[in-house]
């Protein structure tokens, strides 16, 4: 295990919120690390064709492989993802899935320490992605969890530029009947004092706790 830092987002957004986020938590731990953008890699669900259980490696050939020697290696492991249609995102859940390779008689990840960011556009709808998210990390790979930080995002409709005549935009069904994508303000996480406060508090202790060689 190493002291680096890694930093995995499922949105596909260039330079997203939850890029930058999850960039700034691995930057507040002091560490060095890597960021990596899944959709610029190809990782596919899990199959369930238990080849991985003698070995802990999956056998299905694209970039989960690499991936997971860096994910085996890195000293802890900041995730982040959004929430299309009210559910974690495709990519991120792709890779979740693999990580069943990871867990058979050895638990590779276990006590890792890890921490995740999602964003979405109600906050207050986040709560079952988040807890589906700790499930996932806690219950099943037994990683350690420093903090869960859910970000305000953006709707699509508001830069697709066809937002306000589109029949099917959903500003009016966020945002009310009549309102205009130049009535919504777009949201950006470092407007979001408390969330970037947040992300630096963990950031922080996770370096502190890699530093002091806890796991």
């Amino acid at each position: 295990m190493g002291i680096n830092i890694l930093g995995i987002s499922g949105s596909p957004i260039k330079n997203s919120n939850t890029d930058r986020l999850v960039k700034a938590m691995m930057a507040a731990t002091g560490c060095g690390g890597e960021f990596v953008k899944l959709s610029d890699i190809n990782v596919r669900p899990c199959l369930g064709c238990k080849q991985c259980v003698p070995d802990n490696i999956c056998k299905v050939e694209d970039d989960f492989q690499a991936l997971s020697l860096k994910i085996q290696d890195a000293g802890a492991i900041v995730f982040g993802a959004y929430t299309p249609y009210g559910q974690i995102d495709g990519f991120t859940k792709a890779l979740l899935e693999r990580f069943w390779s990871l867990r058979h008689v050895n638990n590779l990840l276990k006590g890792k320490l890890c921490a995740t960011v999602l964003t979405c556009l109600l906050p207050e709808m986040a709560g079952h992605t988040n807890e589906a998210l700790a499930m996932e990390l806690v219950g099943y790979e037994r990683m350690n969890m420093l903090g869960q930080i859910t970000v305000t995002g953006n709707l699509p409709c508001m830069t697709c530029g066809k937002g306000d005549e589109c029949e099917m935009s959903g500003v009016a069904m966020i945002h009310g009947e009549g309102i205009k994508t130049a009535d919504v303000e777009y949201c950006r996480v470092e407007d979001q004092a408390g969330v970037w406060e947040e992300a630096n508090r963990i950031g922080n202790r996770m370096g502190d706790l890699l530093r002091a060689g806890t796991r």
